[in-house]
């Protein structure tokens, strides 16, 4: 079953990249192909208890109880600050899976970084978020098109194997910010790295 690992950086990337990498919790706004080595090869705690499989339950769950949103983060958002995390700009049509074009630099950013020989060996998932605006079940639905949408897209346009994508949405159950549920703030793609497709051959830097 897929697991969230641990990801440390080794010597190889530190000399791709001069930059400090970024804290677990932090969330990368530069849209780069390196920015988001730097986020997708950073620190993370190993939770061998927290998969996919899991969040989605957790996330279906809280959209069946229908319970008022906490202005505290929810249990589903903890989980995930503990972890290494990139946020990118993934612009869709209103109220659709359908990515927009002045996307596609960006998803040509990440296919980049995912092709790197640092990250060849490495699976991540995307996930999709959504603000308050709407239903519950009908954000957490969109929210899935979305991340399917963009694991496609790096699949058949950019020839990352499927192997290696997973897609999740969790709608409006890990909004960033909780007070201001509306805000398009919480509207965000967020792309978690979760462990290596097969093991590192012998002699290749492994950042486990």
């Amino acid at each position: 079953m897929t697991r969230f690992t641990r990801i440390l950086g080794g010597l190889a990337l530190a000399a791709v990249l001069a930059a400090p990498l970024a804290t677990s919790a932090s969330a990368q706004t530069d849209d780069s192909a390196a920015q988001i080595m730097k986020g997708l090869s950073s620190v993370t705690n190993d939770d061998p208890s927290l998969t996919v499989e899991l969040l989605r339950k957790m996330a279906q769950d809280a959209v069946a109880a229908n319970q008022p949103l906490s202005l505290n983060k929810s249990e589903i958002a903890k989980k995930l600050d503990k972890l290494a995390q990139i946020t990118v700009q993934i612009q869709f049509a209103l109220n659709s899976a359908v990515i927009r074009p002045e996307s596609y630099e960006t998803l040509g950013s990440i296919a980049d970084a995912m092709h790197h020989p640092i990250l060849w060996n490495y699976k991540f998932v995307v996930v999709g978020n959504t603000d308050a605006t709407g239903t519950r079940k009908y954000n957490l639905e969109l929210s899935q098109k979305r991340a399917d949408a963009i694991v496609q897209a790096l699949i058949t346009l950019y020839r990352v194997s499927p192997d290696r994508l997973q897609a999740l949405g969790l709608g409006q159950e890990a909004l960033q910010v909780p007070s201001k549920p509306d805000d398009p703030i919480n509207r965000r793609v967020q792309i978690y790295n979760i462990g290596t497709v097969a093991p590192m051959p012998k002699g290749t830097t492994n950042p486990q």
